[in-house]
């Protein structure tokens, strides 16, 4: 039963959501029980995330290539309209990336008690991450930056609606030092290149947006949500904080709380991302 003055919304790369239920999202998913769930990363058909989430209403934008990318927005609460993709807020200078589906799906949820009235749009997102290694492949980098446009665009409108909204998923974008274990090691990669960093500059600053994992989470370092697989990043707790949850202005200030789901060993971890849990009042 969704909640009547509080809201809980998780979001979670799944890295494969059919993979991530082998390994214990379901438990996961009863033990948190959220009201809405932002899904990154689904990899898999309709059929298949509806039979996963039974009972809820689902949006899902799947991608064109079989086996990548995929978002969804899953609610106990009614929804009253969904949106999929970003193809009004582009073409931008520079080539577009030759596969855009799977990475961005809104849901307008009829949520009692919401500033503003009674509805609450909700975004799941999956930036590009490009290329690892941006000087070998350029490409890569100018489609990322080509469908971050597209991006700052829509969340310009959002930001300055009157109504709340929320923007969440893995961006793939740390955006400071903190954010990142190995900020000296990756100043030329990408996912902490100064050109991604600065669309984050410009969303938290001109465009009114709250990091809701930095206000709430202290200076930091981390909380980081995401870790390789290889290696003992995870055990050291060597990884990058790239999933957010970003509110306008007329949502942040009703975020009470936020907390990053790190699972309790390697081996109970059922995604290499941990989710971004936020309870809001309303």
């Amino acid at each position: 039963m969704a909640r009547v003055n509080q809201l809980v919304v998780a979001t979670a790369n799944v890295n494969g959501i059919r993979a991530a239920v082998r390994r214990g999202m379901g438990e996961w998913l009863d033990q948190r029980a959220p009201d809405v769930l932002l899904l990154q990363e689904v990899r898999a058909p309709d059929a298949v995330l509806n039979e996963v989430l039974d009972g809820w209403h689902v949006a899902h934008q799947a991608s064109d290539i079989k086996g990548r990318a995929g978002v969804a927005v899953a609610s106990r609460l009614p929804v009253r309209a969904v949106r999929v993709g970003l193809e009004a807020h582009g073409p931008h200078e520079g080539p577009e990336p030759a596969v855009d589906t799977g990475r961005w799906v809104e849901a307008d949820i009829e949520v009692p008690g919401a500033p503003g009235g009674e509805l609450l749009t909700v975004v799941s997102a999956y930036i590009h991450s490009g290329s690892t290694w941006p000087e070998d492949n350029p490409v890569k980098m100018i489609e990322k930056y080509a469908y971050l446009e597209k991006v700052t665009s829509r969340l310009a409108e959002l930001g300055a609606a009157p109504a709340p909204a929320l923007v969440a998923g893995d961006l793939n974008i740390a955006h400071h030092n903190v954010d990142i274990a190995n900020w000296k090691g990756n100043l030329k990669n990408a996912g902490f290149l100064p050109q991604e960093r600065a669309y984050l500059d410009r969303w938290f600053g001109e465009l009114g947006w709250t990091d809701l994992g930095r206000a709430h989470g202290g200076e930091g370092p981390g909380p980081y949500t995401w870790w390789s697989w290889r290696g003992q990043a995870f055990v050291n707790d060597k990884g990058w904080r790239i999933d957010y949850q970003l509110a306008n202005p007329a949502l942040a200030p009703r975020a009470v709380k936020v907390e990053v789901d790190r699972a309790e060993s390697y081996e109970a971890r059922w995604s290499d991302h941990a989710p971004v849990v936020v309870t809001y009042d309303l």
